[in-house]
């Protein structure tokens, strides 16, 4: 990542200072989701690398407490829709109303104009309202009344779905999962982490935990992104996430694999988690690190456990040097 400004664009931050703020956000994330920093690692990989992310997991485990850390501690607006089979298009981007008195029509924006969007339990929404969602998603804006708006530059969708309840739900067409980056579980805290919870939450009379300060200044957000898209990733490990990615391809029991974007997604992810280590260079490693919640959301078939195939096809492939 480049320290040199430019008249054309925004100053470069220095990776020294990214690095210092990106800790600040880790901090304060690890504070509110107790227990679980390898989760956090792999949430910052997925906003650095301006994504969005599913939790396929249970209720109560902390997604929203998560989502509100990262709005407060990014400055920004948070916004939140709950799914249900009733949930229009609109009640997502917004609308347009009528004005009596000015006899004009007025744009009220929707929950999907914040820069971080909790979608709780997605999967019980119709497809047609999970389209609207979608479309925010992959263009970063909305169209209503053929007028197109933008959303925020930092737009980030958090979207949870319940593995176990499956009574009403409309479940997520593969095309429509390549839009997440990364699909994460949160899982249960360890003991001594729920002994903490417990105790944070004495003489509270809400959930909600404190709220976190902001670490970063309007724009940094996006100029950090920005120069974490242009990490170096070198040829030979470029060359080693096709040649997985195609062994993948080719496993007996996947009937779907890896597309074009979900490679470009893969590096971008792997260019955040080289940042996230303190580098300016993509190793093997880091490509490897990223690859289970990264690919497991865009390959299908007759198998068992995602997992076992991304393996599957690590192992075929010799590591370069």
């Amino acid at each position: 990542m480049s320290s040199t400004s430019t008249s054309s664009g925004p100053r470069a931050i220095p990776l020294p200072d990214v690095l210092a703020k990106v800790e600040q956000l880790r901090s304060n994330l690890n504070a509110v989701l107790l227990g679980k920093e390898p989760v956090i690692e792999f949430v910052l990989a997925c906003l650095l690398a301006r994504g969005h992310l599913l939790f396929d997991d249970l209720p109560g485990l902390g997604k929203t407490t998560l989502a509100k850390a990262i709005a407060n501690s990014l400055g920004g607006r948070f916004g939140r829709v709950q799914c249900t089979p009733d949930l229009l298009p609109s009640d997502i981007t917004g609308f347009n109303i009528f004005n009596q008195k000015n006899r004009e029509f007025e744009f009220v924006p929707g929950p999907v104009f914040a820069d971080i969007l909790l979608a709780d339990e997605i999967n019980r929404t119709t497809p047609r309202t999970q389209s609207a969602l979608f479309e925010a998603m992959a263009e970063r804006q909305v169209t209503i009344d053929s007028h197109s708006r933008k959303l925020s530059e930092s737009f980030f969708v958090i979207a949870t779905q319940n593995p176990v309840e499956s009574h009403g739900a409309y479940p997520l067409p593969e095309a429509q999962l390549d839009r997440f980056t990364m699909k994460l579980q949160i899982g249960y805290p360890d003991r001594n982490s729920e002994v903490d919870i417990l105790g944070a939450n004495i003489g509270s009379r809400s959930f909600d935990p404190i709220e976190s300060r902001a670490v970063l200044a309007p724009g940094e957000l996006s100029e950090i992104q920005r120069q974490i898209a242009g990490i170096n990733v070198a040829r030979k490990v470029r060359e080693y996430m096709v040649d997985v990615a195609r062994a993948i391809r080719a496993h007996r029991e996947v009937t779907l694999g890896v597309s074009p974007r979900g490679l470009i997604i893969w590096q971008s992810v792997s260019q955040a988690w080289a940042c996230l280590q303190g580098r300016d260079f993509v190793t093997p490693d880091d490509v490897r690190a990223v690859a289970e919640p990264t690919l497991g959301v865009r390959i299908f078939g007759e198998f068992d456990s995602a997992a076992r195939i991304i393996q599957a096809g690590f192992d075929q492939i010799a590591i370069p040097t």
